[in-house]
């Protein structure tokens, strides 16, 4: 895990901006900082790597790499490197490291750019030709690891991070209106609906995709994985196996590292598993780091005690507190180079400092079982209308009566076939958003929209959620929380073959009893403690706004409505009768987050 930045084109960067660029990355690796410069007529490449070190600790494996004419930079993990390696060396090639950086750059001069079809693992690289003067970027199939980019009449810069491309480039970037426009009024989920950052012509490199920069200067995209969904004839029991068998296929990978590793653990189904079968399965030393919200809606102690107790593993738990929270928000946002996305990765940010300051440089997480296995609330009612024409519909309806009814706090939700009169209906997703776009003093309305992956409801809702919206967010800020304390994170479930074997089970099987990812369950069966294993609430990692900022402090409340940027586009009467309100709804406590966000941020952006 490391932070990468460059350029390509005629134009050339002075020492200065260079040694500001690697002064701004050393959170990302602070072990090893290096440059290498490629200067040929009018034609000059820069590539800088900061390294945090995981797999090869010497200065061996250190960055940039070159064999012959090649050079890398590097930031990820190839987890399989070690079976790779095994290949390569039938094919004569030797190596003179043990690490996944040289695995990575032999396997691109023996394949070419189809190596990323070999790896299992999360990166964002960059490759450069010196003969063919070409640079190769990639980024992994999730999008787990960042790659932005700028393009300029005289060539083009990348980076792991945006404040990198500020100070490489020494422009002064323009705030993007359109982006804050869209995170109020409809939050999160919309940010990457479109190819559009917080900043103006700042872009990022889309999941699974390859970029070739030539001598023209020119981008040429390729998306070398597609993400699909067919159904596979399978009986539930296969269903349940091979969950199991690519589930720890993909732990056994992911275990490996040179430096101790750390486990977040909520009181969910995900993390849980993960941490079980580390210790369980692998006999794995496991620490764990939970965060415990004080509000009962959010509180899940019992849950993440049931683990600990059955694991008898190490733990930290970390109780969430109001103390200066704009200024911890302020710092967040500094460091983000935009608004954080949601309240949860404010409180997230507690964790990944805890997990720095107990030694550990890697933390596993449990993103991204949620969009394979069914883990929300309208994925019930998506399945509800697959399973209308299915002979054990009316079992599915009871159960849904049953069990999930009475825990849905979502009113469109609330209504078991929602989608049976209109399967395009989103509303739910852009909550009250006309509500929050009356609060603009400009005009702003983007309908919801969805990229067509697939022809099941179901399956299609899951990977937008997978892509673009859910898991997408989660996977910036997670980035971002972690690299600031110097922590790689990885996440088990985001594995290609994990994936694709989700993806082929038949959607009747995919919830069960009431029970949302019940594959999953019945796959940790006898590895995750029962009380976790068969908890049919989700309560998700959240906190409520209340825990962080207290709304009764004069300090605090004169700050949220002093003049400000942010008084230019919204209206300051109707945030001041919104403060007043409480309890706030689920909705409106998201606005008011982001709101204090977007302030900070268009704050910050004149410094």
């Amino acid at each position: 895990m490391c932070g990468i930045a460059g350029y390509i084109g005629k134009g050339r960067i002075d020492e200065g901006r260079l040694a500001a660029t690697m002064k701004r990355m050393i959170n990302r690796g602070p072990d090893h900082q290096a440059v290498r410069v490629f200067q040929e007529d009018d034609w000059n490449v820069y590539l800088l790597h900061s390294r945090l070190s995981i797999i090869d600790l010497g200065p061996r494996a250190h960055q940039p790499l070159t064999i012959g004419d090649t050079t890398l930079i590097f930031n990820g993990e190839i987890y399989n490197y070690l079976e790779i390696r095994t290949e390569l060396e039938k094919k004569g090639v030797t190596f003179q490291t043990m690490s996944d950086t040289e695995v990575l750059l032999q396997s691109y001069l023996v394949y070419g750019e189809t190596c990323v079809d070999h790896f299992e693992g999360m990166w964002a690289f960059a490759i450069y030709d010196r003969r063919e003067r070409r640079l190769f970027l990639s980024r992994d199939r999730f999008a787990e690891k960042p790659l932005y980019y700028l393009a300029k009449p005289h060539g083009i810069y990348f980076a792991s991070e945006i404040k990198f491309l500020k100070s490489l480039s020494g422009d002064l970037l323009r705030i993007n209106e359109r982006q804050i426009f869209r995170y109020l009024v409809n939050g999160y989920r919309s940010l990457y609906k479109e190819r559009e950052t917080f900043f103006e012509d700042v872009q990022e490199v889309d999941y699974a995709t390859n970029i070739v920069i030539d001598k023209d200067i020119s981008i040429k995209r390729n998306q070398y994985w597609k993400p699909g969904h067919i159904s596979k004839p399978m009986t539930v029991k296969e269903a349940i196996e091979g969950t199991r068998h690519h589930l720890l296929e993909s732990m056994r990978l992911r275990l490996r590292s040179d430096v101790p590793l750390a486990f977040c653990l909520s009181g969910g189904v995900d993390s849980a598993s993960l941490a079980s079968i580390a210790a369980k399965h692998f006999g794995y030393d496991v620490a764990t780091f939970s965060i415990v919200d004080q509000d009962e809606r959010y509180n899940e102690y019992n849950n993440i005690k049931a683990t600990i107790d059955d694991l008898h593993c190490k733990h930290t738990i970390i109780e969430i507190h109001n103390k200066k929270p704009i200024e911890r928000l302020r710092e967040l946002i500094r460091y983000h180079d935009a608004p954080v996305y949601t309240i949860s990765y404010y409180v997230h940010s507690f964790l990944s400092h805890a997990i720095s300051e107990g030694g550990y440089k890697v933390a596993i997480s449990g993103t991204g079982a949620d969009e394979l296995f069914t883990g929300y609330y309208d994925h019930f009612n998506l399945h509800l209308y697959e399973m209308r024409k299915h002979p054990d519909y009316l079992t599915y309806l009871n159960d849904w009566k049953e069990y999930i009814e009475g825990v849905v706090r979502n009113p469109y939700l609330q209504n078991p076939e929602l989608y049976f009169s209109n399967p395009e209906i989103r509303a739910h997703i852009y909550l009250n958003n006309d509500e929050f776009a009356s609060y603009l003093k400009v005009e702003f309305a983007e309908e919801f929209s969805e990229t067509h992956f697939c022809d099941s409801l179901l399956r299609n809702r899951m990977m937008n959620e997978m892509f673009y919206e859910g898991t997408r967010t989660i996977l910036h800020e997670d980035d971002l929380n972690s690299m600031k304390y110097s922590v790689e994170n990885r996440s088990p479930f985001l594995d290609s073959r994990l994936f694709n074997f989700a993806y082929s089970i038949p959607s009747e099987y995919l919830i069960s009893k009431g029970y949302g990812k019940y594959i999953l369950r019945e796959a940790v069966k006898g590895l995750l403690n029962d009380q976790v294993r068969l908890d049919r609430q989700k309560k998700g990692f959240n906190v409520s706004i209340n825990s962080i900022i207290d709304f009764n402090k004069k300090k605090e409340m004169e700050y949220l409505l002093d003049n400000s940027m942010i008084f230019d586009i919204v209206d300051k009467s109707k945030i001041e009768k919104l403060i007043q309100r409480y309890p706030l709804p689920n909705s409106h406590s998201k606005f008011l987050f982001n709101f204090i966000n977007s302030k900070i941020f268009l704050e910050e952006s004149r410094i």
